[in-house]
């Protein structure tokens, strides 16, 4: 004989069934992932620099700690001529990730412009002026006829020393032996008396000058007094202030003093294109590690969560903005 309920222990059996399925509700919550999105995962190509420059040490520093932090992402380094070839790479879908300078960044006209997103302010770039120490150079103006290394062309030491010897009403094609060289070729050059000078920029130190330092008599040439002339060309030169390279920078300089120069600040560069989880995990890596990759890679010690969203020309990619917002007091 089938026994019927009454039909306010039916209503309590319901509410009994609807609150345990709240709890388990509230239990999968607090167990599940936040967002309940999966990891990223792939393999991605950070765009670095020349062997022996600054962007291709904090790369390889990158590297580790995003195979810590996003271990089912493989990251692959792209060495490259500096910030003009990484931003050109980015644009074209070559590479993921990249470090440039904002002069490039600005100066960047090709297809797929528009589509660069930042994920943060890095460090600043110190424009260097190396001579060998005995040598008669005290300005850019003083290098007419003298050969001269300028970077690479396509490499973002040519841009700025282009801008800088125009500020210094010196001829990049009539006036000076232009030598297309990079740092990692520069120093030797310099030491066997192939060049008489060498514009680099770079983070401070850079390995390839204090290298040279240890091993061969130089001093750097101050740069600051061509810092209005050069603002008054217009154009990216807006991102370039006046800065001082610290006596301490270059140690192995005999008698090192402070050094007036121009500066230019560097960008993690992305592209749109990028899963906003990607780009939100290579950021928080980026901020969290700082003083881990500043320990080797003296220059990294100046990425600042406060600073880092500051990324003019470049809009931050969604991803990173969403990890600021995180840690956002």
């Amino acid at each position: 004989m089938a026994v019927t309920l009454p039909r306010l222990d039916r209503r309590r059996a319901l509410q009994s069934a609807a609150a345990g399925l709240v709890v388990l509700a509230l239990l999968l919550w607090w167990l599940l992932p936040v967002g309940g999105g999966s990891s990223p995962s792939g393999r991605i190509t950070f765009a670095t620099g020349v062997s022996t420059g600054v962007y291709d040490t904090y790369g390889q520093m990158l590297q580790q700690d995003l195979a810590r932090d996003l271990p089912d992402v493989d990251v692959d380094l792209m060495q490259s001529r500096g910030s003009p070839d990484n931003v050109e790479r980015l644009a074209e879908g070559k590479a993921t990730f990249a470090i440039a300078a904002t002069d490039a960044v600005a100066a960047y006209r090709g297809e797929g412009a528009g589509r660069l997103r930042a994920c943060a302010r890095l460090y600043d770039d110190y424009m260097q002026l190396v001579v060998p120490r005995g040598s008669a150079v005290r300005s850019a103006r003083d290098l007419r006829h003298l050969k001269v290394g300028v970077g690479d062309d396509g490499s973002g030491v040519q841009l700025i020393t282009r801008a800088l010897l125009k500020a210094a009403e010196v001829d990049f094609d009539k006036d000076i032996t232009a030598v297309r060289a990079g740092i990692d070729t520069m120093p030797k050059l310099l030491r066997q008396g192939k060049l008489d000078a060498f514009f680099w920029s770079g983070g401070l130190p850079t390995t390839a000058v204090r290298t040279l330092a240890r091993a061969y008599p130089i001093r750097l040439v101050q740069l600051g007094d061509l810092t209005s002339r050069l603002h008054r060309q217009g154009g990216v030169t807006r991102y370039y202030r006046a800065a001082t390279v610290p006596a301490d920078a270059y140690a192995d300089i005999r008698r090192p003093e402070p050094v007036k120069t121009i500066a230019v600040p560097n960008l993690l560069v992305t592209t749109d294109r990028v899963d906003p989880d990607l780009a939100e995990g290579v950021t928080r890596t980026v901020i969290k590690n700082r003083d881990r990759i500043g320990a080797q890679v003296h220059a990294a010690q100046k990425v600042d969560l406060r600073t880092a969203v500051f990324t003019d020309p470049l809009a931050l990619h969604r991803g990173a903005a969403r990890y600021y917002r995180s840690v956002k007091p």
